[in-house]
């Protein structure tokens, strides 16, 4: 289970497709091998106020926050934060030319023994 959600400022939307952000990062967490497919979930909140730096009403951001279970290796959470973050940054580029615009993530772990979980998603998977 990992949970990647991003909090963004509303003008984002029109500067690119947040939808597709989101399938980009459940795709490449799938892909670093580090979540399981049946326990990632992505999610977008937009926030409607904002003020930023100077108050320039053009200025955007995109805060992507990753929570997962603990248990996994420095190593492991290293390597899929940067593979996320360089996604995410990539499929970003074009706007960060055109825009003013702030590009963050974090990745923490949940403390398992504090954080119940109840997930029949595997029995609901399709084969292959």
């Amino acid at each position: 289970m990992p949970h990647i959600m991003i909090d963004y400022s509303a003008n984002m939307e029109q500067a690119t497709d947040i939808a597709a952000l989101c399938e980009l990062l459940r795709k490449t967490g799938i892909e670093t091998g580090v979540f399981p497919m049946a326990g990632i979930r992505v999610r977008a909140f937009k926030a409607d106020h904002v003020a930023i730096a100077d108050g320039d009403a053009r200025h955007g951001y995109i805060d992507i926050s990753i929570r997962l279970r603990g248990g996994r290796t420095f190593e492991a959470k290293k390597m899929a934060t940067e593979a996320l973050f360089a996604a995410a940054k990539e499929f970003l580029q074009p706007i960060m030319t055109t825009h003013p615009f702030a590009l963050s993530m974090e990745m923490r772990d949940i403390d398992p023994e504090l954080s119940p979980k109840l997930n029949t998603i595997r029995d609901f998977l399709k084969e292959g």
